[in-house]
């Protein structure tokens, strides 16, 4: 049976614990019991995301991860969805710069069905990979591109900025979608090879959450994870870092069939797990985190030069963070009112640093995130797998919304004044093809994207359902 230790409940935690343990071929587990409802999350890390990919292999991270749904040895198809909804369960996949996840959540006694299944094809995906499948996922993810960026207005902000922000070569200078020429070059050694080596237990962490029995589930861990090989190999991602600031902005216009004009930005900021990111997060909250904040009473509720207005952080580990900026204008307003409309808030912003009640609500909105995150047992699965693959330690995700509230209000000026500043922003100016699409000023604002900005997961590709 694995080792492992128990946490007692720190201040800051909601009273919330977990156990950790290690199995002998390197797998990392996490457990964390809650009894509240009849039900247990499986959420399964591995270490690997598109910053592992090499030149002329982009999307390849993304594709596997629906390769991992196309069956195993002992799993035929579609049979892992089939499974767990026959169960009464939800399941699903993502992959991001960062990481690749897989998460099931079961009524609790059908607990031991997803780890069989999750360690089945950890273990045996090889045995079931082949031309068909690689050619139906192949099929399955361009499409997929084509539905989420190429053919929906702004589909590609993302893809673009990313370009501008992270310099030619850099590992995070291109998105999980991948290229479509890069798909099409994508062979079935390459995914072998792949599987090979990033998919072994020693690259991974599981957890489990929910309303468990700890010793039984350790003992189902060990029974169908504990023969799976572990296997070295794996190469370091590339190194990251950058300057704490671009040092010139970039700028893209883009003429196209969109809506309405638009202005995205995005800004270097501080790697994730640091307490300037915390700071960057609470600057980014108030001065564009929902119809409070400082850029949406300015530019929606005030000047009715825009239609929609946010500002929101997406985490980074491996590189520096990015600041995402978005703004829909309004009728025919042009983008240099905006821009010049933003920079005032900004430049004043820095001088002036956040209110008192500014600073309260920040940390309030991010404190309601940091619980939505944790309230649930799939939320607190996948956020102590991203502390224990990111930052090492599973345990920092029971306890970051004290680091937030820990932060100060001279913290996020310093970190809006060295960081928000024209020349540390790459431009995206979005200019409609033809003038009668801007008449409705009052455009229906994306809410997928909308969602992911506010999260903080606009780097994520889901598995097609």
């Amino acid at each position: 049976m694995p080792m492992g230790h128990t946490t007692t409940a720190e201040a800051g935690s909601g009273g919330l614990t977990a156990t950790e343990h290690r199995l002998a071929n390197g797998l990392r587990v996490v457990l964390s019991e809650d009894h509240l409802t009849p039900v247990a999350a499986v959420c399964l890390w591995y270490d690997v995301g598109s910053r592992h990919e090499v030149k002329g292999r982009t999307g390849l991270a993304h594709l596997f991860e629906h390769l991992m749904f196309q069956g195993s040895a002992q799993v035929k198809g579609n049979g892992h969805f089939e499974l767990v909804q026959g169960a009464g369960g939800s399941l699903n996949g993502t992959t991001s710069f960062e990481r690749t996840n897989y998460f099931e959540t079961m009524p609790a006694h059908q607990l031991e069905l997803a780890l069989w299944l999750e360690a089945d094809r950890m273990g045996s995906l090889l045995a079931a990979l082949d031309d068909e499948s690689m050619e139906n996922q192949r099929d399955v993810v361009k499409n997929e591109r084509r539905q989420r960026y190429d053919n929906v207005p702004y589909g590609t902000a993302f893809e673009k900025l990313t370009a501008l922000s992270y310099p030619q070569g850099h590992p995070y200078h291109h998105t999980p979608i991948g290229s479509m020429a890069d798909l099409d070059a994508a062979t079935l050694e390459d995914a072998r090879q792949f599987f090979r080596t990033y998919y072994a237990p020693n690259n991974a962490v599981l957890s489990v959450v929910g309303d468990i029995d700890p010793e039984q589930t350790l003992a189902w861990i060990e029974k169908y994870f504990g023969s799976i090989a572990s296997h070295d190999g794996k190469p370091a991602p590339r190194d990251g870092s950058l300057p704490d600031v671009i040092g010139e902005q970039k700028r893209e216009v883009v003429v196209e069939e969109v809506p309405a004009r638009a202005l995205m930005a995005a800004y270097r900021l501080p790697h994730d797990g640091t307490r300037a990111c915390d700071a960057a997060d609470l600057a980014l909250t108030v001065l564009g985190g929902g119809e409070s904040s400082r850029l949406y009473n300015r530019l929606v509720r005030r000047d009715r030069t825009a239609v929609a207005a946010g500002f929101g952080l997406l985490r980074l580990a491996g590189a520096p963070s990015m600041g995402w900026l978005d703004v829909k204008t309004s009728g025919d307003v042009e983008v240099p009112v905006i821009e010049a409309a933003i920079d005032e808030e900004l430049a004043r912003f820095a001088e002036e640093g956040p209110t008192p009640e500014e600073m309260e609500r920040a940390q309030a909105q991010l404190e309601r995130e940091w619980l939505d995150r944790l309230g649930t047992v799939s939320g607190r699965a996948d956020e102590l797998c991203r502390y224990a693959v990111l930052f090492g330690d599973p345990q920092l995700a029971l306890t970051a919304v004290k680091r937030v509230l820990e932060v100060t209000p001279q913290e996020v000026q310093e970190v809006a004044k060295a960081r928000l500043r024209p020349d540390n922003r790459a431009v995206l100016v979005y200019e409609p093809k033809s003038p009668e699409t801007v008449e409705d000023a009052r455009i229906p604002e994306d809410p997928e994207r909308e969602a992911t900005v506010e999260a903080g997961n606009e780097n994520d590709e889901e598995t097609a359902k």
